[in-house]
């Protein structure tokens, strides 16, 4: 199971003496298959990746069964609240929700978490607030925040080659279908709001005063576009693009660009500066001091 409530089919190939496994998940090379590609060269390149991203050393699970040993990697990721499962602890941002995970790895390659379910609240004997007050300084520490202007990222994506090149041509096809929307004169107009991973950061927009930060720099209001659960877009207010239409936008690149599993929203959300407030329609804002 899958963020949005989506399932996917994976594969865990185990290393013996290693208590943690990456799983390759298999629609992508099925897809290869139905195309025509040879089952041999689908095995050959299933086991290539799996050379490339296997782990050689085990995670200390007894780390696992206190707050103490693992406070210290808790971090928060911000989902659609719609597909939020029941036994999950949540904290509410506008229509959507931050759930906390523990960051048991994380590089280029990918990142391996552990959700944080109730069950886990009750066994390490914590709050919600604990597990808040935790993860909003974890989380910006552990995966810092980082923005660019539309230029770079398309020169980024199209000029980096690495196990994650899929991920990054996703983002590419996404940012760069809203920027030919948008018919704006200058390409750095918009800009990429993500972490250093690329890996949900979107929960980027709930870090303590990253988007003061980056009101300051563009002296501003802005609009924030959910272009997935992996990074948004910043749009300035001067761009004079009405709301409606970017939500029209959002939601089309939701219907076709975007894989279920990374929906976000199918808003736009809109940053007040000088409030400092992060708002949806007219009703529901946030208040930057809610998250500090």
């Amino acid at each position: 199971k899958k963020n949005n409530a989506t399932e996917r089919t994976g594969l865990i190939l185990e290393t013996p003496g290693v208590n943690i496994s990456p799983t390759i998940y298999l629609e992508e090379f099925f897809e290869l298959y139905e195309k025509g590609k040879q089952m041999d060269w689908i095995i050959e390149d299933l086991v290539e990746l799996y050379e490339e991203i296997r782990q050689e050393k085990s995670w200390d699970y007894e780390r696992m069964l206190s707050f103490e040993g693992v406070k210290d990697r808790i971090i928060f990721r911000l989902i659609n609240t719609e597909k939020l499962l029941l036994d999950v602890p949540h904290k509410k941002f506008l229509d959507l929700s931050l759930v906390f995970a523990v960051l048991v790895e994380a590089d280029n390659d990918g990142t391996a978490v552990m959700l944080i379910k109730d069950l886990h609240m009750r066994q390490w004997k914590v709050t919600k607030e604990q597990l808040w007050n935790a993860a909003k300084e974890n989380t910006k520490r552990l995966l810092p925040a980082e923005c660019f202007g539309m230029n770079f990222a398309v020169y980024e994506l199209l000029s980096r080659s690495t196990p994650g090149e899929h991920d990054r041509e996703n983002l590419l096809r996404r940012t760069w279908h809203i920027h030919e929307e948008l018919e704006l004169p200058e390409k750095d107009k918009m800009y990429v709001l993500s972490n250093k991973l690329k890996n949900y950061g979107a929960a980027c927009i709930a870090y303590p005063y990253i988007l003061d930060m980056l009101a300051g720099v563009l002296k501003e209001n802005f609009y924030v576009l959910p272009s997935s659960v992996h990074e948004v877009i910043i749009v300035p207010e001067s761009s004079q693009i009405r709301q409606s239409e970017l939500e029209r936008m959002v939601r089309e690149i939701n219907e076709t660009q975007v894989p279920e599993e990374e929906i976000l929203s199918n808003h736009a959300y809109f940053y007040y500066a000088q409030e400092g407030k992060l708002q949806l329609g007219k009703e529901m804002c946030i208040d930057r001091e809610e998250n500090e």
